[in-house]
């Protein structure tokens, strides 16, 4: 079944890219803000029909208010982080610095969740920020908006991780989906009269097909951690940088630069060290990597995690 699960997780990732693929060609013309506003719009459908199967008995008042609030600001800023970063920066040169998220997860882990963090992991953690340092070169390339852009969603992305794994366990369901959703709505509403530009067919079918690749590539990815280990679907996560350097000398005609591969693949090393670790290393009270399952900058608000944790719901008793 792992085989299966690492299969369908690969599929998930390249469905993934895909889907940064024709936000970059959109980000072209329209603002990341419209781009997020408009994909989660499009998305919304699909996740009230999953809302409204939450049998959960409950009220939609948080037990964790401040948290509650914290997270949903950073995961409504998140997708237009990443969106302006994927239109800025070649493919693999964003990726590489979103892949540095398991690295920020273990730091923040310390004080959120009070997870006590070992030598080994904190040296893997050292190590994957030399390889961030390597694909920004300080000093020998212009660091740009889009850099900071794009380490910003991996800090938020890594943030709401942990804390959606320290309230989890006392909110339901639909209370840790709709509270990002509707935050997200308003702050990108909010925004989008300062940016709006009017959408020709082309260009919204393109944001359609972003909303579906999102929704579909969550589903996938839903399956893969269903019926698989999460110590081996978690890695696949990263073979988004072969699709990027395929998509980058194919479709862009970006010449892929070979000290952002290297330090993609220090970075890339690093957080599959730290997913093993927690996986086998026996030493964390709370595998915030390993339970990471979201991949926190797509548009649209769907949460691998709580779609699990409602089929775990839903499983008869046995």
């Amino acid at each position: 079944m792992n085989i299966k699960a690492a299969l369908l997780a690969l599929l998930a990732y390249a469905i993934f890219s895909t889907h940064d693929v024709v936000v970059k060609i959109l980000g072209a013309d329209v603002s990341p803000v419209q781009l997020v506003f408009f994909s989660s719009l499009l998305s919304f459908p699909l996740l009230v029909l999953m809302l409204v199967k939450d049998a959960t008995p409950g009220h939609l008042r948080p037990v964790h208010p401040w948290w509650m609030a914290a997270r949903s600001a950073t995961m409504a800023v998140i997708p237009a982080s990443a969106f302006f970063a994927f239109s800025e920066l070649p493919l693999a040169e964003t990726y590489a610095l979103l892949f540095a998220t398991p690295l920020l997860i273990t730091l923040l882990s310390i004080p959120i969740l009070g997870e006590r963090v070992g030598l080994p992991r904190l040296a893997a953690v050292v190590v994957g920020f030399i390889g961030v340092m390597v694909v920004l070169r300080p000093g020998a390339t212009s660091f740009g908006l889009g850099h900071a852009a794009a380490l910003f969603a991996s800090f938020c992305a890594a943030f709401q991780s942990v804390v959606l794994r320290k309230i989890s366990a006392d909110e339901r369901r639909v209370v840790l989906m709709i509270y990002p959703m509707l935050m997200t709505f308003a702050v990108m509403g909010l925004a989008l009269p300062l940016v709006y530009v009017p959408l020709e067919g082309v260009t919204f079918g393109g944001i359609a097909i972003v909303a579906l690749f999102g929704f579909c590539a969550t589903l996938l990815t839903v399956s893969a951690y269903t019926i698989g280990e999460a110590a081996i679907v978690a890695p696949m996560q990263y073979s988004q940088i072969i699709w990027a350097t395929i998509f980058s000398v194919v479709l862009f005609n970006e010449k892929v630069d070979l000290m952002t591969l290297v330090g993609a693949a220090i970075i890339i090393a690093s957080g599959i060290f730290i997913v093993l670790r927690e996986a086998f290393g026996g030493r964390s009270d709370n595998t915030p990597v390993l339970r990471t399952r979201t991949r926190g900058y797509t548009a649209g608000g769907t949460n691998v995690s709580l779609m699990l944790k409602r089929r775990s719901e839903e499983k008869p008793a046995e």
